[in-house]
């Protein structure tokens, strides 16, 4: 008898982690500040409550993390908006629910001593970024926007942790990089460090965004509805307590520097805050932008097959008591 109450008990508390379904999300790149809130739902037990076994999988830019959910390899990923769009007019069938950058995080950086001063001047320069780097993407559309052919650089492939290294020893002219890396570069590169801002000069489409892939979410709503929840409510958190959060992400992934990623942080925070998720709802894409950026990206980078941009996102999965409070850039 005592055999079987055993047994009984020992069903019971495997119950919930049998029931518990496994997302594999993968991130834009390596884990960093940007990616705290994930780690802090994690660790504190949220999306397990909800149900769901997160695994979070470093990625190596958001150009093949879009591919990746696209196709089906990955149900969620983090990744680019803009090209997100792009790949869905190749057919990579995706759907965005949460956006974390309503700002473009994009950044160009160059040292002032080469003789640049600004994108004029990046005709004949080579632009050193990994192959898979959202950057390049959208960079038809920036080039476009300031009067340069796209064709006029040469782009190199180097690592993402190369790009100081390589952009030093002026292997490469200029490189990218997304904004809550700034205070890296800067304590680089001191006084000689050239840098020019995407939002700055006429190209401010959404950024990062968690995205579905589409057969995905049509089979498994609830899911997604709980796994936004979550998300939504790690954000809204880590922004009013970003200690413990950015704790998390180091506990997760023990070779960060802690101070470093909560600068990392506090720069994603400006990137999160504009009108719509201080007024709508955190993490809420709005109609209007989201149709000027498809436009964008129609007009500049080129749309192979033609989309309702409406269906490459919802935001249905929101709170809309939850909002960004507002951050102020220094």
């Amino acid at each position: 008898m005592r055999r079987l109450v055993i047994a009984a008990a020992a069903a019971v508390i495997a119950l919930p982690a049998a029931a518990q379904q496994k997302i594999d999300f993968i991130l834009n790149w390596v884990p960093g500040g940007d990616h705290a809130p994930y780690y802090y739902a994690k660790k504190l037990g949220w999306y397990q409550k909800e149900g769901i076994e997160l695994n979070l999988e470093p990625g190596k830019g958001s150009a093949l993390a879009t591919q990746k959910v696209g196709a089906g390899a990955n149900p969620v990923g983090l990744a680019d908006m803009a090209g997100v769009l792009v790949a869905k007019g190749k057919g990579a069938d995706s759907v965005a629910v949460f956006n974390v950058y309503a700002n473009s995080p994009q950044g160009m950086y160059w040292l002032k001593s080469s003789g640049i001063k600004g994108i004029k001047d990046f005709p004949g320069k080579k632009i050193g970024n990994p192959a898979a780097d959202g950057a390049r993407v959208m960079w038809p559309a920036l080039a476009k926007a300031n009067g340069i052919d796209p064709k006029s650089v040469t782009w190199v492939n180097i690592d993402a942790n190369a790009k100081l290294a390589a952009l030093k020893a002026r292997t490469i002219d200029v490189t990218t990089s997304f904004y809550n890396l700034h205070h890296v570069f800067k304590k680089e590169l001191g006084d000689d460090m050239g840098f020019l801002a995407w939002r700055d000069v006429g190209l401010n489409p959404y950024g990062n965004s968690v995205i579905v892939n589409a057969e995905y979410l049509k089979k498994n709503r609830p899911t997604v509805a709980k796994f936004v929840k979550v998300t939504q409510r790690a954000f809204a958190e880590c922004v009013t307590q970003p200690k413990p959060c950015v704790q998390a992400l180091i506990d997760a992934n023990g070779a960060l520097n802690f101070d470093n990623e909560l600068v990392n942080w506090q720069l994603v925070e400006v990137l999160m805050s504009d009108k719509i998720s201080q007024t709508v709802a955190l993490g809420w894409h709005d109609d209007k932008r989201m149709q000027d950026d498809y436009n964008l990206v129609k007009d500049y980078v080129g749309v192979d097959k033609p989309f309702d941009v409406k269906s490459t996102y919802t935001n249905e999965f929101l709170d809309k008591s939850i909002k960004m409070k507002a951050v102020r850039a220094d």
